[in-house]
């Protein structure tokens, strides 16, 4: 505690005594000063007490020790109630803020490290406050903190940004929105919510289970289309998919004095027989943070070190990248010229989409396929076998070639995956690398059939943590079943998530490219993405 905090604290104990009538502002200093001269010699007598043999402190005190300790005590208990301490003393507590009780460890940092509450003058109506924010006094940012409502922090923001900038913002919902539980968590600085249609495609029919699959999205005739695939994959029994990773990465780059010093780090960390260790240095972290696996990479002296760990139900980055700070601490004893020059050394790679990913693998690597009976592609896609195949070798695969796509090879993967991303309170910028795919179809049974499937190595989502503990969100999961962290099975509702994203975009590659096969793209989006008041509109 700094001397401006206690300072403040005095002022306020004495602020509060003034107001209550108790005492006025002089004598107070007198009292303030008798505490503690009171507390000097009741501390020296007790010394001197204790240490002198000849006369040795007994139970019960006599009378001299009864009146030295009940001074100390005395003293003790004024001077602590200055600071705000309960004490019994009669001095009223100040109310408990939302913030306390509950929430999370994060949330609870946060509040720990906001700034000390408004003094006095300054809290009053909303009027006050919102005059303060514009004229910058108050920064926005701690409204929070100060007022201990969030929803009535948003709404002063709210009315300061209208008076700064002159423009309104009537037509961006306010109302229905938690704001406490976004504290510190998803967004800051609110002043709304911005309102997302959310569709519901299929059943989609995957591994034996039906999935109602919740869209967000402004894109007319997406979840249509989506929904049609999930109608062809279920007709023909249904969509397969198989897990074949799950780990999450965090490359921090490290600096050393030479190439052959980076290197010589490089071969330690690479080592079998070191893993062990790093590993228990690393999974100290978290009870779900698991290391799976190290490579480096080497530029001159810079080492970029990729760690890749499961992290249960998860998305992971923040649980991974505690873990790398464990064992960038422990390298510090075996390689003290190492420099970190950045906990994240874009090897990892977050957000961007990077060949590293498309052959490693980031978060949820998944393959999902089905088998699309030849009269369901006729009857439902209204198209041939032939057709699809022929289109997907030519647009998915040769004209994402002929672009220099990287993980492209699809025809709107990304389409599906924001959606869903969207729906159920996952990080949309990561649909990036989230929607890097490959779709191939062939035709099998003699030709009439078709096969198709979806290769998606990098699919990273969660169930807990982030924007899925938003009441809207929440409830997307829970339309799928994957709400929250599996007690049973940790890691288990992230996996099937992951799985589910997998067969909804398999269902929306089966039905765009069928689309495309027999010509209607511009009639759907004529009929589902065009409104008749933009049209009319337009007419006129």
């Amino acid at each position: 505690m700094d001397a401006r905090r206690v300072g403040g604290r005095i002022a306020a104990a004495r602020r509060a005594l003034a107001a209550g009538g108790s005492l006025p502002i002089p004598v107070l200093r007198i009292t303030n000063g008798l505490a503690m001269i009171s507390l000097v010699l009741s501390s020296c007598d007790l010394l001197r007490l204790c240490s002198d043999r000849s006369r040795p402190l007994r139970f019960p005190l006599g009378g001299r020790e009864f009146a030295t300790v009940l001074c100390q005590l005395a003293s003790v208990v004024y001077l602590l109630s200055l600071f705000g301490v309960p004490s019994g003393s009669g001095h009223p507590k100040a109310p408990a803020s939302d913030d306390e009780g509950g929430g999370s460890p994060r949330r609870a940092r946060a509040a720990a490290d906001a700034p000390a509450a408004m003094h006095a003058g300054v809290e009053g109506g909303d009027e006050e406050i919102v005059a303060a924010v514009v004229s910058g006094t108050l920064p926005s940012h701690h409204l929070e903190s100060r007022l201990g409502d969030c929803q009535r922090a948003a709404r002063l923001r709210r009315e300061a940004l209208r008076r700064v900038t002159g423009r309104g913002v009537e037509g961006l919902p306010f109302d229905g929105m938690d704001y406490q539980a976004i504290l510190g968590q998803c967004c800051e600085m609110p002043v709304g919510y911005v309102q997302v249609p959310v569709g519901v495609a299929g059943p989609l029919l995957l591994d034996g289970r039906q999935y109602h699959v919740p869209m967000a999205t402004t894109e007319g005739c997406l979840v249509a289309s989506v929904n049609r695939g999930c109608r062809a994959i279920a007709a023909s029994g249904g969509a397969v998919s198989v897990l074949l990773r799950d780990a999450m990465s965090r490359a921090p780059v490290v600096k050393l004095p030479s190439a052959k010093r980076a290197a010589e780090l490089k071969s330690f960390m690479e080592a079998a027989a070191n893993f062990e260790t790093l590993a228990s240095v690393f999974n100290r972290s978290s009870r779900f943070g698991r290391l799976q696996g190290i490579r480096c990479a080497l530029a001159g002296r810079n080492l970029y070190i990729r760690f890749a760990c499961s992290t249960g139900d998860a998305m992971g980055m923040n649980m991974v990248s505690k873990g790398v700070e464990n064992v960038l601490g422990y390298l510090q004893n075996d390689f003290p010229d190492m420099d970190l020059i950045s906990l994240s050394g874009n090897y990892c790679s977050d957000k961007k989409p990077t060949a590293v990913n498309w052959i490693e693998g980031r978060g949820k690597s998944v393959v999902c396929e089905a088998t699309i009976k030849g009269g369901v592609v006729q009857s439902v896609l209204k198209t041939t076998v032939q057709k699809l195949v022929e289109l997907n070798i030519i647009k998915n695969l040769a004209g994402s070639a002929v672009a220099g796509s990287l993980g492209g090879f699809n025809a709107h993967a990304s389409n599906i995956v924001t959606a869903l991303f969207i729906a159920t309170g996952q990080d949309p910028a990561q649909n990036v690398e989230s929607s890097q795919c490959i779709t191939m179809l062939e035709a099998v049974n003699d030709g009439d059939d078709l096969h198709i499937s979806v290769t998606m190595p990098s699919i990273e989502v969660g169930t807990i943590g982030g924007g899925t503990c938003l009441t809207s969100q929440a409830s997307c999961l829970n339309l799928l079943g994957v709400r929250g962290p599996n007690r049973d099975s940790p890691g288990a509702n992230a996996k099937l998530l992951a799985t589910i994203v997998a067969g909804s975009v398999l269902a929306g590659e089966l039905s765009l490219l069928a689309a495309l096969a027999a010509g209607q793209l511009v009639k759907s989006h004529m009929k589902y993405n065009r409104s008749s008041k933009d049209v009319a509109s337009a007419a006129s």
